[in-house]
This record gives C-alpha cells, sequence and structure tokens, in this order.
C-alpha cells in the first residue's frame, strides 16, 4: 500500500488509480469493515488524528479532484465523509517528502517516461492535506 504524500498531480494514470484504490482499502480498514491490512504502517499518521476516517476521506477527495481534473470518473459515494474544511492538516517531513520524491521518479522513468520530463521538471509538492515540516523520513516507511 502506498499512500503517496506527493500531491496527485504528480502522479501517473497508473499510480492515481493505484492511490485511488489503496486509499479506499485504507478507508475500509480505518472503519473497521475488514480485516486485512490493520497493522499497515502508513496508516499510522491517519490513525494519529482526532479523526482518522475524516482524514482518510479528505486524503481521498484530494486524490479524486485530481482524477476529476484529468477527465477520469472516480466514484465520491465511495468515499465515507462529505469534503470537509475543518479537518485538520497533517504533517509530513521533508524527509519523507524526499524519499517519495525519489521513488516515484524511479517509476516514471521506467513506466511513464512523458510524465516522468512532465513532473521532473518541477519539484515535489505535498497532497493538499499535508504540510511539509523539517524531519527525516517517517518512521512508519519501509521503502528506503
Amino acid at each position: 500500500m502506498r499512500l503517496w504524500s506527493l500531491h496527485p498531480s504528480l502522479l501517473d494514470r497508473q499510480g492515481l488509480t493505484a492511490c485511488w484504490r489503496e486509499a479506499l482499502l485504507a478507508q475500509a480498514v480505518l472503519r473497521g469493515t475488514t480485516r486485512g491490512y490493520t497493522a499497515h504502517p502508513q496508516l499510522e499518521r491517519f490513525r494519529a488524528t482526532d479523526d482518522p476516517v475524516a482524514a482518510i476521506s479528505s486524503y481521498l477527495h484530494g486524490v479524486r479532484a485530481e482524477a476529476e481534473r484529468r477527465g477520469y470518473r472516480f466514484d465520491g459515494e465511495r468515499i465515507a465523509r462529505p469534503a470537509d474544511p475543518r479537518t485538520h492538516l497533517i504533517p509530513v517531513t521533508q524527509g519523507q517528502v524526499d524519499l517519495e520524491w525519489q521513488h516515484l521518479l524511479r517509476k516514471l522513468v521506467q513506466r511513464s517516461p512523458a510524465d516522468h520530463a512532465r513532473v521532473s521538471a518541477g519539484g515535489p509538492s505535498p497532497h493538499p492535506l499535508f504540510f511539509v515540516v523539517p524531519g527525516a523520513a517517517a518512521s512508519w516507511e519501509r521503502a528506503r
């Protein structure tokens, strides 16, 4: 499961659709409607919020907004909660953003060179749910 800290606009088609599916799975875990992936380390940052289901719903709304911008149809009815501007932002460390950025660039150079060229000209930016703080990669990160 990869719940990118990076802005969904940086993902290629495959990455965006995989992110949607994996975030829906994360939502099911956080709602307690599935038995799998309950100990997945990437869920720690959502569980650390006051309302994990609201946090993952906000994450999904961010992914869906990018999908709509590209003309894709991701079913918003599958998101547990409506978009709520009161959802608190979640910190993500600069080290985590940098690690994910390099990980994404390696994926894109292999499977989507046009997207690699498009995004590598800029730099990383976080998903709208996150704000960047100083620090190393997250303790839950497994892709080192």
